[in-house]
């Protein structure tokens, strides 16, 4: 048994036993830092990046403080996106699953309240939520942290960035005074001390540098002078690369808007990913990006936050980033799973400062690269070759993939090879089809029956 092993801990048996079929048998650096600190049942601040293992190390913490014949709310976790939350709580699930008749529930915005007001009255153990939702439920008294014993704050610096400042002020104010508090950032900005010093008592601090080397991506930065070249320069490069999958990061909402105008303009497919966005299109523009009938996703870091899009062809840094963490954020999405990525950053002359903060940052040095020559805009561009498909029927109307896969290749259905990723959310679904059989993809579950119920079915232009 080595140190950083989790059976070296003194966790609870059934926390053991389902650690080992997960094939976790390592810590990692945050995990091994931080977890003795909170079985011991300190309040703990700890610093790490998206990818350290954070979720795994203040989940195992509030699942060995958790008394599951106690049917309370005993652990709340507050997080800045609802992606963020959804990924939080499935990753708490898939650790509690030696653990019988544990609930958690994920209460977000942007989604209807009546749902979760349903399942507040049927009780949980667990909460994991975004600030303002969690706030509107105890505000109208449909939710009583009476019994807590562990609140965490997960990307606490995203949180406040995001102007979540005084919704969590006020959640801290109505939980429990007694109880363990765990305080999770990528960085450690003046307002996260003053959060810090409201919410933790005599807390330890644990800290791990980045694991982000950048040895596998392949990074190019190329001057401009003016946004005409910066897009001129987008529109070479992604002629150059031809990226199956590719994410262009702006700095601003508006950026967002003008680059993908001139994405669709110049042929591209391509959508943009920003704060301005409704829910139902936020998630329509994940699904169809991730499923591949987009290519291109033109997007913010804050909209972009917590989403589960790694394994990408390709980022395109339309303005650096604000400070060198982010930047490696970004560009980290490419070149995993051992393949080589390409991240292009545009900077002009007065952003030389962010240059050398990078290289700093990264311990590299960066040189300027040319941009490749015109003659690649006689190139074909690239087509992604599937189409999304929305139904009206979701995990709601209890639908479920096989029952989508079923419909579109039963008697006289298409091959199984054309249908791509389907997505099952709670009032509808979304299925990805070559774009060859689309028009008969439609044609079956339009005229076909999913549960014994017709649904409407279109597809998304």
């Amino acid at each position: 048994m080595t140190q950083t092993s989790f059976s070296s801990l003194a966790l609870k048996p059934d926390l053991v036993s389902n650690l080992a079929t997960l094939d976790y048998n390592e810590m990692t650096p945050i995990q091994a830092q931080s977890l003795p600190l909170i079985i011991d049942g300190k309040d703990v601040i700890a610093q790490g990046k998206t990818g350290s293992g954070k979720t795994a190390a203040f989940g195992l913490g509030l699942l060995q403080n958790l008394d599951v014949k106690r049917f309370r709310i005993q652990s709340l976790v507050l997080c800045p996106t609802r992606e963020l939350a959804d990924q939080v709580a499935k990753e708490i699930r898939k650790l509690a699953r030696g653990i019988h008749n544990i609930k958690v529930l994920t209460l977000c915005g942007g989604v209807p309240m009546g749902p979760q007001i349903g399942s507040l009255e049927h009780g949980a153990h667990i909460i994991v939520g975004t600030p303002g939702r969690i706030l509107d439920h105890l505000d109208r008294g449909r939710l009583n942290l009476d019994n807590l014993n562990t609140l965490v704050l997960d990307e606490a610096d995203k949180m406040l960035e995001m102007g979540f400042q005084d919704a969590v002020d006020a959640i801290i104010d109505l939980a429990p005074k007694n109880r363990q508090s765990l305080l999770f950032s990528a960085t450690f900005p003046d307002q996260i001390k003053g959060i810090a010093g409201k919410l933790l008592k005599d807390p330890i601090m644990v800290k791990v540098e980045s694991t982000h080397s950048g040895t596998s991506i392949d990074q190019q930065f190329f001057n401009v002078d003016n946004n005409d070249a910066r897009k001129q320069a987008i529109q070479l490069l992604l002629m150059q690369y031809q990226p199956e999958s590719c994410v262009i990061f702006c700095n601003t909402k508006i950026e967002t808007v003008e680059v993908t105008d001139f994405l669709l303009d110049s042929g591209f497919s391509a959508i943009e990913l920003n704060g301005d966005l409704e829910q139902r299109d936020r998630d329509q523009t994940l699904v169809r990006f991730a499923n591949k009938s987009i290519s291109i996703l033109v997007a913010t870091d804050v909209a972009s936050r917590g989403l589960d899009i790694d394994n990408l062809d390709a980022v395109i840094n339309y303005q650096l980033a604000h400070d060198a963490d982010t930047h490696v954020h970004r560009i980290g999405r490419t070149g995993r799973a051992g393949s080589k990525g390409v991240a292009c950053s545009l900077f002009t002359n007065k952003d030389s400062y962010k240059v050398v903060e990078i290289e700093d940052y990264m311990d590299i040095r960066i040189k300027e690269s040319e941009l490749p020559d015109a003659s690649v805009l006689e190139k074909e561009i690239f087509e992604p070759q599937m189409a999304t498909l929305r139904i009206d029927g979701g995990k709601k109307h209890k639908v479920r993939p096989g029952d989508i896969l079923g419909a579109l290749t039963g008697k006289d259905g298409i091959a199984g090879k054309d249908v791509g990723k389907i997505n099952v959310l709670d009032f509808c679904a979304y299925v990805a089809v070559h774009k060859s059989v689309a028009k008969d993809a439609l044609h079956k579950l339009e005229k076909g029956k999913l549960k014994g119920r017709s649904f409407r079915a279109w597809r998304i232009r």
